[in-house]
């Protein structure tokens, strides 16, 4: 099998330590300084380990010094049909021979986004944004809080943003 994957161009390393899922192509991989792989797929990014983020659920990802840095956001409760996020830490990754996954992680993060609205607020601001669902039709409404924002309150107003950008009932 691995001579064939090389031959037909399929970067998905031998010791990949995840399962994608039916119909799920690797894209690009890169090996981590360390051990194990990045792998970016149409549903999200493997991490070395073999557990996947979904495109959506990555707020940030810069690539910088021969590293990817990767933010991910993990859902913090709900307001009506929108979906409250908090960031975690940090994580970077060694790249050595990075080939195409920088590139492809910054295509697929900004893919994902069908358009976002920085609200201030006292204490900082909310980020709301629309993000495609990988895999599914339709989007999610996303809001963000920096550290130290008022829950309740960015619970409201994407209560409310959500409601506005629901389709009309048929």
């Amino acid at each position: 099998m691995g001579r064939l994957r090389r031959l037909f161009g399929d970067p998905l390393p031998e010791e990949f330590a995840g399962t994608l899922a039916p119909g799920e192509n690797a894209l690009a991989a890169a090996e981590v300084a360390g051990g194990g792989h990045l792998v970016v797929t149409e549903l999200g990014l493997w991490l070395p380990q073999g557990r996947r983020i979904g495109w959506h659920l990555i707020s940030k990802a810069v690539w910088r010094d021969g590293g990817l840095t990767v933010v991910e956001a993990e859902e913090a409760g709900s307001a009506g049909a929108a979906v409250l996020l908090a960031d975690r830490e940090p994580v970077r990754f060694s790249l050595p021979r990075p080939g195409k996954v920088p590139l492809m992680v910054r295509q697929r993060v900004d893919g994902s986004i069908r358009g976002r609205h920085r609200h201030e607020l006292p204490g900082g601001g909310v980020w709301f944004v629309q993000r495609k669902l990988p895999g599914q039709d339709g989007s999610v409404l996303q809001a963000r809080p920096d550290p130290g924002v008022d829950s309740e309150v960015v619970a409201a107003m994407a209560r409310e943003a959500a409601e506005r950008l629901a389709p009309p009932p048929v």
